[in-house]
């Protein structure tokens, strides 16, 4: 996926200003795709170069004009024919898991910490998902549309780090237990 798709269906769900946009993607969109507030505005100057957002400036007194930026009919085409486009399986890239091959050349203690310390992350990071679901889907039933959309991906976030947390868990035990034995 790229930026650009990010920003589409940010958009798509609202229009808004590069700052709105990254206020939504530190609160929702940021936790599955990142993007720093600079790159925001450059792909918002492409999105409208490229036809696939317009905006409209607001005036404000004392500061400069805003723009609000839209979807355009092109840039729903574009979001369309990329949602239903074959999304490729990702490779699995783990720094943490190359660290482990290497366990035998390191300090196993250390090795233990530093995974103590990524399960903490990710035991923080799902206590926040877990506020989200119990926040804003309390009767995830009865979602439709964009609400259950947007659900169904805070679910696989949940899985994904409560799986992590798991396999953390048993890493560190089969470690401790080999620097016991």
């Amino acid at each position: 996926m790229a930026l650009e798709h990010a920003i589409l269906v940010s958009l798509a769900e609202r229009p808004g200003t590069g700052y709105e946009i990254g206020r939504q993607f530190d609160r929702s969109i940021g936790y599955f795709w990142s993007a720093t507030h600079q790159q925001i505005y450059r792909t918002l100057k492409k999105l409208h170069s490229d036809g696939l957002v317009s905006f409209e400036s607001i005036t404000q007194d004392g500061r400069p004009d805003k723009k609000v930026y839209t979807i355009s009919d092109a840039g729903r085409e574009v979001l369309s024919a990329w949602a239903t486009s074959p999304t490729p399986m990702q490779p699995l890239r783990s720094d943490l898991g190359v660290k482990l091959r290497a366990a035998e050349f390191g300090d196993l203690s250390a090795i233990i910490g530093e995974l103590k310390v990524h399960r903490d992350e990710h035991v923080a990071q799902l206590k926040i998902f877990t506020g989200f679901e119990e926040s804003y889907y309390p009767d995830p039933d009865t979602l439709t549309g964009r609400k259950l959309h947007q659900y169904l991906v805070l679910r696989g976030g949940i899985r994904q780090e409560a799986g992590f947390i798991e396999w953390c868990d048993e890493v560190i035990a089969a470690l401790e237990r080999e620097l016991s034995a």
